[in-house]
């Protein structure tokens, strides 16, 4: 729908459009064309046959009312991440299988010594970016790529002319990412925006695939809603862009390395789940006291398996102790602690406790 001849032939005819397409065809950037939903649903109704239609885009059509409307029922939804590590290496990865295994025994690994690990971070995943080596040339597709959404995607799928703000505002939330979400004083540092506004920018930004939330968890579901959650940048290239680092800054600067770390490994994990056995649920914890763990693994069983990220080279005992009070909380449903840190050996801190290579993510099948 990118296509100005297209577009126009599907907007003033959306039925006739539908009818003359192929058997089995893609439509991509369909959230331009909001007419078409309900003509595909019509056509779904008469010929019930799956895999007819596969209709991408660069923002989420679900934030069309005509297509909540029209396809409820009819459809799949799957989530296209920026590449992963192991999709980078063509390999699959098995990390999170086996996190919640019986047994779990890494070997020693390499890569994920800090300075291997900042030039994975600062690429990020976006196939467009990878092919890009030099840090300049990346550096102009992320500012192209930004400016393209804000400009066409939220226009198209909010209807919203000049959104000035959305690029500092996409900045600022660069600047929080992997700590706790609070649109109050993002609002204030945004120039006093309305709280109802600033409700609205940020649906925006998960809507085109910029942000999400990392919810927090708690063994009472109610209050899992109630409890802030984190924030996430979809993509750590974007992201390093965004907050003005390249590689050489990012491995001298100790101001966000820890936070821009994290945000790493999470996605990473993120976009493994997609294709694991276990496809668990992603969790924080945080408790008033300030236990934390970075990031908690729930499956289908209420089993857990929390992990913390530390850019150190050389973890300690005490850099347990989030996970520690996880597990004395959580008893049984708790299998098992992981400390990801940049060194190259796997090591026990205690029963059900390691401390294992961030390299893991993608080597480890």
């Amino acid at each position: 729908m990118d296509d100005a001849v297209v577009l126009a032939a599907a907007e003033s005819d959306p039925d006739g459009f539908i009818a003359g397409l192929p058997d089995r065809v893609i439509l991509d950037e369909v959230q331009r064309a909001p007419s078409l939903f309900l003509a595909i649903k019509r056509n779904v109704d008469k010929k019930r046959k799956p895999g007819r239609f596969l209709l991408t885009g660069s923002a989420n059509a679900l934030f069309l009312p005509k297509v909540s409307e029209s396809l409820a029922g009819r459809m799949e939804v799957l989530k296209l991440w920026p590449f992963s590590q192991g999709e980078i290496e063509a390999r699959q990865e098995g990390f999170i299988d086996q996190c919640f295994a019986k047994d779990f025994k890494p070997r020693a690994f390499t890569g994920s010594d800090w300075p291997s690990l900042v030039d994975r971070i600062v690429a990020g995943g976006y196939p467009e970016a990878l092919t890009r080596k030099e840090s300049r040339r990346r550096q102009a597709w992320f500012g192209s790529y930004v400016t393209t959404i804000l400009e066409r995607d939220v226009r198209d799928i909010a209807n919203i002319q000049g959104l000035r703000e959305l690029p500092v505002l996409l900045r600022l939330i660069a600047a929080r990412a992997a700590n706790v979400l609070n649109l109050t004083d993002l609002a204030r540092d945004a120039n006093n925006t309305p709280q109802t506004t600033m409700h609205r920018y940020w649906a925006l930004l998960e809507a085109v695939f910029f942000v999400q939330t990392l919810p927090a968890w708690s063994g009472n579901l109610t209050t899992r809603l109630s409890k802030a959650p984190k924030i996430l940048l979809n993509d750590t290239g974007l992201l390093c862009h965004l907050v003005g680092l390249d590689a050489h800054r990012l491995k001298d600067d100790s101001l966000m390395t820890g936070a821009i770390l994290e945000n790493f490994v999470a996605t990473e994990l993120i976009k493994q789940a997609g294709w694991s056995q276990t496809r668990p649920a992603f969790f924080h914890y945080r408790t008033q006291k300030q236990q934390e763990v970075d990031l908690v693994l729930e499956d289908s069983r209420g089993h857990l398996v929390g992990i913390e990220v530390k850019k150190s080279a050389s973890p300690t005992a005490h850099d347990f102790k989030g996970l520690r009070f996880l597990a004395e909380q959580t008893g049984k449903k708790f299998i098992r602690g992981i400390l990801l840190y940049t060194g190259t050996e796997s090591v026990a801190f205690g029963p059900n406790l390691h401390a294992v290579p961030i390299s893991v993510l993608w080597t480890m099948l």
